[in-house]
């Protein structure tokens, strides 16, 4: 049991791996802050009608947050490998523990520009105001002038985000206005400061749960980030020579600019990897060590040729999320 707990406890190593995750999440959410931005100059506009106000400032908020979502999530190269995983593999070697945390990872990852686009929307409170004027109880409501009136009170607190209140009732528009605000900008905040203490729980957790020193990680980051450019580099290279030879056989030439020439010249290509290659090199990584010696990647443990899991306590996979 003890072995097990800490195995798993090995699995938190999946969230926040490398300072690039950190520097490419700033960059999406300093993204969504200017989709934001121009949204609420541009897009914006609340209806100032009773029933539609909520509707529309909910939507206003929730509806492209979803959406950008949903984008984090199928532009996560993980998700696939995750899904091919299953599809390859039916996820035999990771236990629940692993795949469970891949996937908040994944999720937690594709929540960066929601979370920033809600945040954002809370804190200017233009569409909270929107959503929640007619909401608020008139009663409450106390101005120099007397209480607000009730009749048509509904309609009249609608109109309040459009400025068309009557003169009369401006000063309870102010108030309703700074309430809604005040409210709005709380839950902003509250918001910046759950997502703050969640990251750094996350973080902690990871530094002190890592099986591997701080050293090996940066070494490991550095080997993932080259095999990858490496690989989408080579592959590039390999489709365009194959695709050159196939069209010489099709057509008994093909017109190439110099630099094809160059590559056709310079590379040697014969045919494709069979499918099991693919398949040995596609999926969910799970961090492996050899005898002692790690693996890290799956293309890694193919060149050196082995396959399946060991049984051994030098052979344990343990799960991880390459950056």
């Amino acid at each position: 049991m003890a072995a097990l707990i800490m195995e798993n406890f090995r699995f938190l190593s999946l969230f926040f791996k490398s300072k690039d995750v950190m520097i490419f999440n700033g960059l999406v959410a300093l993204g969504t802050v200017g989709s934001q931005e121009l949204f609420s100059v541009v897009a914006f506009h609340c209806p100032c009608s009773p029933a539609r106000n909520y509707i529309y400032g909910l939507t206003a908020i929730g509806v492209p947050a979803l959406a950008l979502f949903l984008i984090g999530v199928i532009l996560n190269t993980h998700t696939w490998n995750l899904v091919a995983e299953c599809q390859l593999r039916r996820a035999k070697n990771c236990s629940a523990a692993p795949n469970f945390l891949l996937l908040s990872s994944i999720l937690g990852r594709a929540a960066v520009a929601p979370v920033t686009w809600s945040v954002i929307s809370l804190l200017r409170g233009e569409a909270y105001v929107c959503a929640l004027s007619e909401f608020v109880d008139p009663s409450s409501l106390t101005y120099e002038e007397g209480g607000f009136p009730r009749e048509h009170a509904i309609e009249v607190l609608a109109k309040f985000p459009c400025g068309e209140a009557p003169a009369n009732l401006s000063g309870f528009k102010e108030e309703v206005s700074r309430r809604l605000k005040y409210e709005s900008q709380l839950f902003g905040w509250l918001l910046i400061g759950t997502v703050a203490i969640l990251v750094f729980l996350a973080k902690l957790l990871k530094h002190c749960c890592s099986p591997l020193g701080y050293r090996q990680e940066a070494y490991w980051d550095q080997y993932r980030a080259n095999e990858s450019q490496l690989f989408q580099r080579t592959a590039e290279v390999h489709s365009r020579v194959l695709a050159a030879n196939n069209v010489r056989r099709f057509f008994g030439f093909v017109a190439l600019d110099k630099d094809d020439k160059e590559l056709v010249q310079e590379f040697v290509v014969e045919g494709t990897q069979p499918r099991p290659q693919w398949n040995a090199i596609t999926g969910v990584y799970l961090y492996r060590e050899n005898q002692g010696f790690p693996l890290y990647s799956r293309l890694h443990k193919w060149a050196q040729g082995i396959m399946g899991n060991g049984t051994g306590p030098d052979n344990l996979e343990m799960a991880f999320l390459a950056s």
